[in-house]
């Protein structure tokens, strides 16, 4: 028999048990194993028996778009000192990348140019 007691478990949880269990036993297993399986498998399918603390508790619409306005507030938050246009952020970006943005800016001679010319063509053009 498996252990641990199956106190914890719904009404349909030990419903879905004894079903597998019976078509284990019809497929020729013994019973502890038949058990043992069917268990395992409620386990894998639903996560176990009831948990502490209500599981069951979800949080009103209106929370969760408070949760996610805080979430953007924090993240604009955290952007703060951070610009795009930044030096760092220009030595970050790909050859390809900073050509692409040359080329909205229509700065001549762009095609000849390398990286770090670039660099100092768009900080010139901003």
């Amino acid at each position: 028999m498996p252990r641990g007691s199956k106190d914890k478990y719904s009404a349909e949880q030990k419903r879905i048990a004894e079903h597998i269990e019976d078509s284990y036993e019809k497929k020729g297993l013994s019973k502890d194993a038949a058990e043992a399986r069917a268990w395992a498998t409620v386990n894998k399918q639903s996560g176990g028996g009831e948990k502490a603390g209500g599981s069951g508790r979800k949080k009103p619409p209106s929370a969760k778009s408070e949760d996610r306005k805080e979430s953007s507030r924090r993240a604009a938050a955290s952007r703060e000192g951070h610009s795009r246009n930044s030096k760092a952020s220009k030595d970050t970006q790909t050859v390809d990348s900073l050509m692409k943005e040359a080329r909205a800016k229509q700065i001549p001679g762009r095609s000849s140019m390398r990286k770090q010319e670039l660099i100092e063509a768009l900080r010139k053009a901003s």
